[in-house]
């Protein structure tokens, strides 16, 4: 499997406050961002997998939405975020 408790632990604690902190804003960005990439890679091998591709969708309308919140409430946290993570708008 993909996403264990190890790799969500690591995830958290390089983008969160702690490892234990997975309520954070910068923490579920970096995990919606993992699973997106990881579906990406799915969906260029399995090219009809409407599913998933409905699931990559929904992961990344969900992570917009969390940056917009970022990006109201704090700026900086968000710009941050947007280099660590080499996302773009």
């Amino acid at each position: 499997m993909y996403l264990t408790s190890e790799v969500k632990s690591e995830i958290f604690s390089t983008y969160g406050k702690s490892a234990q902190d997975t309520g954070s804003a910068e923490g579920q960005i970096a995990l919606f961002t993992h699973r997106i990439q990881h579906l990406t890679g799915h969906l260029k091998i399995n090219r009809n997998d409407l599913v998933t591709e409905r699931s990559l969708v929904r992961l990344v309308g969900k992570r917009r939405r969390l940056l917009d919140y970022l990006k109201e409430k704090d700026i900086e946290r968000y710009r941050e975020v947007i280099k660590k993570l080499n996302i773009r708008k």
